[in-house]
């Protein structure tokens, strides 16, 4: 009798992970699948095989597992026109917050790992980035441009508890009286007040919260180890009062998931003291595609169908745009009464405007002192 084959995907999750499927990434040569070899059917991923072949309880959770990385480099570099910064600092690679829409999981496959649950449970820790950040900042031919922390892991990830790396950065970057953005969905941002605050009196610095929904039931899904949304709603308002400029991205907006709640949390961010705003449209490159419709068929499947075929219609006809200019906010009919109905709901609230939207002071860098070597000036 032939042999079977039959699909690996679980039928849930494992608990506190987002991806539910840990599929190879677009550069490996092989691809692995479970089969039925006539002993009865194989565990799905998170199950145990008892003795006589039925699965047996559900494995405990995940671990997370981290590898201390010296990085060559720390500052990347883009000239991508849809973005507002050239320079970013990402201290690890790989985040455990588990966004199951993370349009990141794809550069896991550079490691040779899955953007599926290696993405989430096997992160790199660039431990060494302060000190390059130092040795990078103090090169003759260094130009003062804004840097901004979380473009593609965030910085305040739940490993950062222990590792420091972009407390680490901030102290430096503070130093020497460098401007910074950071992004970020998690309240231990609040730990670095102490940084944050005086940099922001010199205005160099500004901070968003991602937040795209109130519903907890459904960030626990989609970001499973973020901060709840009302957590991120009190970061919000502690941010601000220590007087530090602080905005909110609703982002990713998602079609019949999501897409109902930007009035919502535009509402509710902005009466916990956010003054700025931004929206992105959901992006599924590469790999995300198929682990977001997994998640969606799992979490969701009578939404299923709705939601890709909204996705198609803002994206014309495919999964993924990734035209400049269109990948971030998407096209036709349905894109453009979202972008209406977002720029409606900041006029009306008073989002974007004042004192609080100006451009951070990048003349205010100094450069930094290397081997107790002292400043001219």
């Amino acid at each position: 009798m032939p042999l079977k084959t039959i699909n690996r995907e679980p039928a849930t999750p494992r608990k506190g992970r987002g991806a539910g499927i840990n599929p190879e990434g677009r550069f490996e040569k092989v691809a692995r699948e479970a089969f039925d070899d006539g002993w009865g059917q194989p565990p799905a991923v998170g199950e145990a095989r008892g003795e006589r072949g039925e699965a047996d309880e559900p494995l405990p959770p995940l671990k997370t597992y981290v590898t201390v990385e010296y990085a060559k480099s720390i500052i990347s570099r883009n000239e991508s026109p849809d973005v507002p910064f050239t320079q970013s600092i990402n201290p690890y690679r790989g985040c455990e917050h588990g966004c199951i829409y993370c349009y990141s999981r794809p550069s896991h496959a550079y490691l040779n790992l899955s953007p599926g649950v290696d993405f989430e449970t096997r992160l790199f820790a660039k431990v060494n980035a302060a000190e390059l950040l130092r040795a990078e900042l103090a090169k003759p031919g260094y130009e003062c441009d804004v840097i901004s922390l979380g473009a593609n892991t965030d910085p305040y990830q739940p490993i950062e508890r222990e590792y420091k790396i972009t407390r680490g950065i901030l102290e430096v970057l503070a130093e020497c009286g460098h401007p910074v953005g950071i992004v970020t969905k998690n309240a231990l941002i609040e730990r670095d007040i102490d940084i944050l605050a005086p940099m922001a009196e010199k205005n160099l610095l500004n901070v968003y919260i991602s937040l795209n929904n109130l519903d907890h039931d459904l960030a626990r899904r989609l970001e499973p180890r973020c901060s709840a949304p009302a957590r991120r709603l009190e970061a919000m308002r502690r941010l601000s009062a220590a007087g530090i400029p602080t905005g909110v991205i609703v982002a990713p907006v998602i079609p019949f998931l999501t897409d109902h709640q930007i009035e919502p949390v535009l509402e509710a961010a902005f009466a916990a003291g956010a003054r700025s705003s931004g929206y992105v449209l959901m992006r599924l490159p590469h790999e995300v595609k198929d682990l977001f419709r997994h998640w969606l068929e799992t979490h969701y499947p009578l939404k299923a169908k709705h939601v890709m075929s909204r996705v198609h219609q803002m994206r014309g006809g495919r999964d993924n745009d990734p035209g400049f200019g269109s990948r971030m906010r998407g096209s036709g009919e349905f894109a453009e009464l979202l972008r209406q109905r977002f720029d409606i709901a900041c006029e009306r609230l008073g989002f974007n405007s004042g004192r609080r939207n100006r451009s951070l002071d990048t003349t205010r860098f100094r450069k930094p002192q290397l081997n107790g070597q002292l400043a001219l000036f």
